[in-house]
């Protein structure tokens, strides 16, 4: 019989399910099922970073913005090398009307990756 998570009976296998399916509602304009499906994920594996950095894409795109704030901050901390994650972070304090916050993230993506959308998010210039 496989491992089960407690008592929710759900197995990893069904974890990895749960992540990929998240992944497809996110693509297809669904980010509050991407949630659904990541909070069991995450609550079984809260050290999963991709989970969480999902989870915070998908409170994003749900305008959900002071939980996507918490998800990528928390991604930044176990992975401060993370350039995408602080893209993220800048465009939901962007959001937010937070621009001094925003900026220090674009511009620390920006030296993180050169990605051409994280350099001009950056604004070296100004």
């Amino acid at each position: 019989m496989p491992e089960t998570s407690g008592s929710t009976g759900r197995t990893p296998e069904t974890h990895v399910i749960d992540f990929r399916a998240a992944e497809q509602l996110l693509s297809a304009r669904d980010p509050r099922g991407a949630v659904k499906l990541l909070d069991s994920v995450i609550a079984a594996h809260p050290e999963n970073t991709a989970a969480r950095l999902l989870r915070a894409r998908a409170f994003f795109a749900a305008a959900q913005l002071r939980p996507a704030e918490l998800e990528f901050t928390i991604v930044l901390e176990r992975e401060p090398d993370n350039a995408f994650a602080h893209f993220a972070l800048a465009r939901t304090y962007e959001r937010q009307g937070r621009p001094d916050q925003a900026r220090r993230h674009f511009r620390l993506a920006a030296a993180l990756d050169p990605n051409p959308e994280f350099l001009k998010a950056a604004r070296f210039e100004s």
